[in-house]
């Protein structure tokens, strides 16, 4: 299942009109694939292939995604034929911040240079710079722990 489908559907669902996301697709990716692993776990690594047939997506969506979190310890890579990708470390000490930090390095060579435009640093930036203080704060409130209780709420 495409990871956008959901959102989409939920805003639908809510009467809400999608404008915008906030959130890049690779960090929507990002915190699906890390609630999986959490998810499905269980004393074993999760591997690369599980994940993308689960999502429906093709691996090499997903590997870039997966080695971001790993350099960053969302994440720890486990070698071998049995292996794959399990927590980095304990579901409460890993927020959708942290991950979605990790997603945004995987674009941050795409990004064009802003124009020096005294309306943009004066009074664009400042006010978005704000925003993002905000919006980061809320995400750090939000941990893998959280998302796990309510995906099995969810599914029950």
């Amino acid at each position: 299942m495409d990871l956008i489908r959901p959102v989409i559907y939920y805003l639908q669902r809510h009467n809400s009109v999608f404008l915008m996301s906030l959130l890049s697709r690779k960090g929507l990716l990002a915190i699906t694939a890390v609630l999986d692993v959490a998810l499905h776990a269980r004393g074993r690594p999760v591997s690369a292939k599980e994940l993308a047939a689960r999502h429906a997506l093709p691996p090499r969506h997903l590997e870039p995604v997966l080695q971001a979190l790993v350099r960053v310890g969302i994440l720890k890579g486990v070698r071998g034929p049995r292996g794959g990708y399990e927590l980095g470390r304990e579901q409460r000490r890993i927020t959708a911040e942290d991950i979605l930090r990790a997603a945004q390095s995987l674009d941050e060579d795409s990004n064009p240079s802003v124009p020096d435009s005294p309306l943009l640093s004066s009074v664009v930036l400042p006010a978005m710079v704000q925003a993002e203080g905000a919006f980061s704060a809320a995400l750090a409130r939000i941990n893998v722990e959280d998302l796990a209780l309510r995906a099995q709420t969810a599914s029950s």
